[in-house]
């Protein structure tokens, strides 16, 4: 018995035609999960903020004020050695380690703030002062306090 040595495959026609449908279905998901990252990034801006918020509390209980803005954020990791030095600091300190922003900045600090006692805040993904959407800068206090 004699067998035809015929080998299968796709056609060129075949494989564009599933090209195509991944392409349109690629186009539809994507902007979605895009949006889904950027959300999940503001979600971590405030979270972040709210730890920061806390450890900031705890440093003025402790120390009758906040941190100035030259001793920054990193007086709630390790003693400040700037005035004014803080008398009762906690000796395993008030943050593990500073939180980066989702696009792998420094959060900024400013004490006192212009508004209130202190500000804290994010440039966005570009880093650079203003911008819109995933570029806006972010305050912690842009977003109202949940009761």
């Amino acid at each position: 018995m004699v067998r035809a040595n015929r080998q299968h495959g796709f056609s060129l026609i075949e494989i564009m035609v599933v090209v195509v449908i991944i392409g349109l279905l690629a186009s539809i998901v994507a902007p979605m999960v895009l949006d889904r990252a950027d959300e999940a990034r503001i979600n971590k801006v405030k979270a972040d903020f709210k730890n920061i918020q806390t450890a900031l509390n705890l440093y003025r209980i402790d120390n009758y004020v906040y941190p100035s803005s030259e001793q920054g954020l990193d007086a709630l990791v390790t003693k400040p050695a700037l005035s004014p030095v803080p008398r009762n600091w906690r000796s395993s300190g008030y943050l593990d380690q500073l939180p980066m922003d989702p696009w792998g900045s420094h959060y900024l600090f400013i004490s006192p703030g212009e508004t209130r006692e202190y500000d804290i805040y994010t440039l966005g993904a570009d880093g650079v002062t203003g911008g819109e959407g995933p570029n806006t800068d972010i305050s912690v206090w842009d977003q109202p306090e949940e009761q």
